[in-house]
């Protein structure tokens, strides 16, 4: 949805909305595939991925006003996706026997990929290089870090939900104003 509400916002027709949408939906997942060796991506594998992507931008394009009224209910969900998709993404380079950056990197991307790509889609710097007051690549990447650490003790599912808890409590906190990133100024 937020690909699509973008869209709606910068004023893009049907077919735009349903497009960033839809890539906001499966970037993130399509580049940690695309880097992993798993082709074609999952969402062309499983094509439910996309016509939940497709709905949920024909919504946004349809009641786009009112859905940009619930923008924190709206910022929870996405804060779960990011939870889910940072803790899966980085199983699966635990799995595929990736190193500690290695599953950082895969978990991150796997996270925020699909903003990044929406971001430049819609011609505006991704904002996850800039927003230091509410921590989401970090948060991805700590969640991701978890996964590395915890994962040889613990199963899978409880790995993943432990991360993604991690996820959550850092943007949550960040969200709060008390854990900021330091940003360089430089003078003129």
């Amino acid at each position: 949805m937020s690909g699509a509400l973008t869209a709606v916002r910068r004023r893009f027709d049907i077919f735009g909305v349903v497009v960033l949408g839809g890539v906001t939906a499966v970037g993130g997942g399509s580049i940690r595939d695309t880097l992993t060796g798993n082709t074609p991506p999952l969402f062309l594998q499983d094509e439910t991925y996309l016509w939940v992507a497709i709905l949920g931008a024909v919504l946004a394009f349809a009641f786009g006003e009112r859905l940009a009224r619930f923008e924190r209910t709206l910022s929870f969900f996405d804060t779960i996706g990011l939870a889910l998709f940072a803790a899966s993404g980085a199983l699966l380079g635990v799995r595929l026997g990736l190193g500690p950056l290695g599953v950082t990197f895969v978990g991150m991307l796997s996270g925020v990929g699909g903003g990044i790509i929406r971001d430049l889609l819609a011609a505006q710097v991704p904002e996850v290089m800039y927003r230091n007051d509410q921590l989401y690549a970090t948060a991805a990447a700590l969640g991701a870090v978890t996964v590395y650490l915890i994962h040889p003790r613990l199963p899978d599912l409880e790995t993943q939900l432990i991360a993604a808890a991690v996820v959550a409590l850092v943007r949550w906190v960040s969200r709060r104003g008390w854990v900021k990133l330091p940003v360089r100024k430089l003078p003129g």
